[in-house]
C-alpha cells in the first residue's frame, strides 16, 4: 500500500544569541542569507522533496516568521500598481510555499522536546526534520533520497557528513557500518558531541532527520541527557539498539552545505550562493579576486 504523504518538522525555537544583538528582536532563522531569510531555504527544500504540510515550532517573539510566510495585500498591490511583477512574484512565492503551521515549543527543554511538540499535528505520518542552520544546496537533493531510503525500510534516516576529527564535538557522532550501498551505512550507535578521543567516527550528524510516527513514543519517555535537555539523539541511540525494529540508517551527503548557525560560516554562505548566482556572480566573482589581491 502507499505511504501516507511526508510532512515536515522545523524547529524554530531557538534564541540565536550567537548573532545578539541583530537577533536581539529578529529571529536568527529571519537573518537574511542573500536576498532570502534562512528558513525560507529550508522550507523550499522541503518542498521540492514534495512534501507540502510543514509545521514550524517556534519561541517567544517570533511572529517574524508567520509574517513571513503570510501574504501582505497592501505591499502586493503597490507593487502590483508599480508594475513591478518581479518583486511582486517573490513576495507571493514565500506565501504559496506550502501548507504552513506554527505551534510554541514552550519551554525550551532541547531539540527533542520541541519535535516531541509536533506530535498532535503529524499524527499518524513520517515525516522529515529540518533544522534551519543548515542549508542544503538545491543542486544537490538529500532530503528526496532520505524519504526514499525510509520508504524501502522503515527505518530512522539521518544525513551524515564527514568533517575533519577535530570539529567532531560540534556534533552527533555515529558509529556506522558499510551496507554495500554506496553512501547509505546502518548506524549501530549515535554519541551528542562527543570529545575527539572518545568519538565512534567523524560521521557527523548534520540536520535532516526522517522519522516514523512511533518516535513520539520514545521521544515521551526520554530523559534530559547532555546539557540537561531532551536530545533527539538519545531517542535515536534507543532506536539504533532495538534489536527488533527498523533501525537507523544514514545517507552520506558529500554536496554543498551551508552552516548559517555560526557567524563566520554564516558569511561564508553569503559569498558562495551570491557568488553561483546568474544576477550576482559575475560582478561579484571579479570583484573578490581584485578584494583578496588586497589583504
Amino acid at each position: 500500500m502507499p505511504h501516507k504523504p511526508f510532512k515536515a518538522v522545523i524547529p524554530a525555537a531557538g534564541l540565536g544569541t550567537r548573532f545578539l544583538p541583530a537577533t536581539k528582536a529578529m529571529p536568527k532563522e529571519m537573518l537574511p542569507v542573500v536576498d532570502k531569510p534562512a528558513i525560507q531555504y529550508v522550507v523550499e527544500e522541503a518542498t521540492h522533496a514534495g512534501i507540502d504540510d510543514i509545521l514550524i515550532i517556534i519561541g517567544r517573539n517570533k511572529n517574524n516568521l508567520s509574517n513571513h510566510f503570510d501574504s501582505v495585500p497592501e505591499l502586493e498591490e503597490s507593487l502590483a500598481r508599480k508594475g513591478d511583477h518581479d518583486k511582486l512574484a517573490k513576495v507571493q512565492h514565500s506565501s504559496d510555499l506550502a501548507d504552513i503551521h506554527f505551534v510554541r515549543q514552550g519551554e525550551p527543554k532541547g531539540l527533542g522536546h520541541a519535535v516531541f511538540r509536533a506530535k498532535a499535528h503529524v499524527g499518524d505520518s513520517p515525516f522529515a526534520v529540518l533544522l534551519g542552520d543548515d542549508l542544503i544546496d538545491e543542486r544537490d537533493p538529500l532530503l528526496e533520497t532520505m524519504l526514499e531510503l525510509h520508504d524501502r525500510t522503515g527505518a530512522a534516516v539521518v544525513a551524515l557528513m564527514e568533517v575533519d576529527p577535530e570539529s567532531i564535538h560540534l556534533y552527533g557522532a555515529a558509529a556506522i557500518e558499510e551496507t554495500g550501498d554506496e553512501g547509505t551505512v546502518k548506524i549501530t550507535g549515535l554519541v551528542e558531541k562527543p570529545n575527539a578521543a572518545d568519538a565512534p567516527s567523524n560521521y557527523a550528524v548534520i540536520g535532516r532527520y526522517v522519522f516514523a510516527p512511533s518516535v513520539f513514543d520514545i521521544l515521551e519517555r526520554t530523559q534530559p541527557g547532555k546539557g540537561g535537555e531532551i536530545q533527539l539523539t538519545d531517542a535515536l541511540q534507543e532506536l539504533a539498539a532495538d534489536p527488533d525494529g527498523p533501525g537507523v540508517y544514514g545517507v552520506v551527503f558529500r554536496g554543498r552545505r551551508y552552516d548559517t548557525g555560526d557567524k563566520l560560516d554564516y558569511i561564508k554562505a553569503i559569498v558562495q550562493l551570491a557568488a553561483d548566482r546568474d544576477d550576482l556572480g559575475p560582478v561579484l566573482r571579479p570583484w573578490f579576486k581584485e578584494f583578496a589581491a588586497t589583504l
